[in-house]
C-alpha cells in the first residue's frame, strides 16, 4: 500500500498548502485532486472556509477529502485573513498557495520545491495555462503579464515582474517575519507582500515552466476594466503611503501609477464616445493608451490590468 501524505508527514511535512474557499464548491474537488495527483507527498492540505454563502455545498463537495486536509471555518474577513490562519497553522518549512478554482499538474511540487533548494531562493513563481470564459483561455500568464529580469523591488513595482498567486511556493520563516498578508488589504494584499518579501531581502525567481491552471472570466465590459483600474491605484497609493520606499523606488511607482491613470482616462473615454464633447477632450489629452489583459476570478480573488505592457494580479 502507497503511503498517504499524513503517514509520510507524521511529524512535519515539507510543505504546506494554502487554499482559501469562498464560492468555491463548484471546483474545490479539481483543485484538491490536483494536490493529491502530486508527484511529491509530503505535504499538509489546508482548506480555509472564508465565511463562504455556498458553505453548505462547499462542505458536501469537501466530504470525500476530510480525512485528507486540514479544514477551519471563519467568518469572512476576506482572502488575505484566510491564508494568515493557514499560514498560522502550517507545519512545513515550505507553503504553497492555491485558489480554490485553479489546479496545478501533477509535477507542480516536485518542480517548485526542486526549484527553490537548486536556487536557493526564498520564493519562486511557475508559469499558467490560463483556463475559463476569457479571450485569454489557452494563452499563458507569462505571455498576458510577462517576468523578465531580477525579482526586486523595483522589477515589482514596475511590472517587469509579475507572480500569480496560485503558482507560488516559498519559504514559511520570510513571510512570517514580514508579517504575513496585510489584512486591512482587501485587494492586493499578494502584490503587497511580494513587495514586501523583496524590500526585506528575500531572494525571488521564477521559472518558465507551465505548471498549472489558472482560471479566468472576463465581462469584457470597460467599466469593469476602469473599476478594476481604480482598484490597482489604491493598493498601489497604499504601498506609496506607507513611506518605506527608496527614492528610484517611489519614482518608480509614480510611472506607474500614471500608467494606470492613463487606462481610467481612455476606459472613461470609450464610455463617452460619440456621445458628448467631453470626449473629445479626453482624447485630446497627451496620455499613452493602456490595454486590459488581465481578468477578475469568479470569486474575486485576482483582480488584474495591463498597463505598458502589463498590470500584476491583485487578490483581495
Amino acid at each position: 500500500m502507497n503511503p498517504t501524505p499524513k503517514d509520510v508527514a507524521a511529524s512535519a511535512p515539507i510543505v504546506s498548502v494554502i487554499i482559501p474557499a469562498y464560492n468555491a464548491a463548484e471546483y474545490i474537488s479539481s483543485a484538491l485532486d490536483s494536490i493529491f495527483s502530486q508527484t511529491l507527498i509530503d505535504y499538509e492540505a489546508i482548506v480555509i472556509n472564508d465565511g463562504s454563502p455556498d458553505t453548505s455545498q462547499l462542505e458536501q463537495a469537501l466530504t470525500p477529502y476530510l480525512s485528507r486536509i486540514v479544514y477551519l471555518k471563519q467568518e469572512n474577513l476576506g482572502a488575505a485573513a484566510a491564508r494568515n490562519a493557514g499560514l498560522r497553522i502550517a507545519r512545513g518549512r515550505f507553503v504553497a498557495f492555491l485558489d480554490a478554482d485553479d489546479f496545478w499538474l501533477p509535477d507542480y511540487l516536485t518542480s517548485q520545491i526542486g526549484f527553490l533548494k537548486t536556487s536557493k531562493a526564498d520564493l519562486v513563481y511557475a508559469d499558467a495555462e490560463l483556463i475559463g470564459d476569457s479571450q485569454l483561455a489557452g494563452r499563458t500568464y507569462m505571455e498576458t503579464a510577462p517576468s523578465a529580469g531580477e525579482v526586486n523591488a523595483e522589477s515589482l513595482l514596475a511590472l517587469r515582474c509579475n507572480l500569480i498567486t496560485s503558482g507560488v511556493v516559498a519559504r514559511r520563516a520570510p513571510i512570517i517575519e514580514v508579517g504575513m498578508f496585510d489584512e486591512a488589504i482587501r485587494r492586493g494584499h499578494d502584490f503587497d507582500l511580494w513587495l514586501r518579501l523583496a524590500k526585506h531581502g528575500a531572494a525571488m525567481t521564477y521559472q518558465r515552466n507551465v505548471l498549472l491552471k489558472h482560471r479566468i472570466l472576463e465581462s469584457g465590459l470597460s467599466g469593469d476594466t476602469a473599476s478594476q483600474s481604480q482598484r490597482a491605484l489604491k493598493v498601489l497609493d497604499t504601498i506609496r503611503q506607507r513611506g518605506d520606499l527608496t527614492a528610484r523606488e517611489e519614482s518608480t511607482l509614480e510611472h506607474t501609477l500614471e500608467k494606470i491613470q492613463a487606462e481610467i482616462k481612455f476606459e472613461r473615454g470609450k464610455e463617452l464616445v460619440p456621445c458628448t464633447a467631453e470626449a473629445d477632450v479626453i482624447f485630446d489629452e497627451p496620455v499613452v493608451v493602456v490595454r486590459r489583459v488581465g481578468a477578475q476570478k469568479v470569486q474575486g480573488n485576482e483582480i488584474g490590468v495591463a498597463a505598458l505592457p502589463n498590470m500584476p494580479t491583485f487578490s483581495p
